[in-house]
């Protein structure tokens, strides 16, 4: 059921927030820090767990891809109304914590990328669904 998908949205997007705030007590900031990316792995990382698991049905998958294709603009509007220049002023913490995220995000696709061999493009990905989704409905 695509309702499925985006329950399961929504509750990566709950825990997310969750562990941002969590996170940002942590740290003695009083805003959410991560809680986007937080519950943006959390989606990714059930939707793995679903589809290794065979329960990665067609309305799950169509819920999830339904709020993913909405999700960029959400995260764009989001970041919109960071107050950068207040941050930047504050003192360089931001322009640490910044650089060092980039840089932790390029040294881990580059080891994700050396470890995992051969993988798929995402046209091969996009066809192999294309076929599987005719064999479907060609059965139906």
């Amino acid at each position: 059921m695509t309702i499925s998908g985006v329950a399961l949205l929504a509750i990566s997007t709950l825990l997310g927030m969750v562990l941002g705030d969590v996170l940002g007590a942590l740290l003695g900031v009083k805003a959410n820090v991560g809680g986007v990316g937080i519950a943006m792995i959390l989606l990714i990382a059930a939707r793995l767990w679903l589809q290794r698991h065979g329960l990665l049905t067609t309305g799950v998958k169509r819920g999830v891809e339904f709020w993913g294709s909405l999700y960029i603009p959400i995260v764009v509007a989001m970041a919109a109304q960071q107050n950068v220049l207040a941050a930047v002023e504050s003192g360089p913490m931001v322009i640490i914590a910044g650089t060092g995220a980039i840089a932790i995000c390029f040294a881990s696709v580059a080891l994700i990328s050396r470890l995992g061999g051969r993988t798929e493009t995402m046209d091969e990905i996009e066809a192999r669904e294309r076929a599987a989704s005719a064999a479907l409905e060609s059965q139906a």
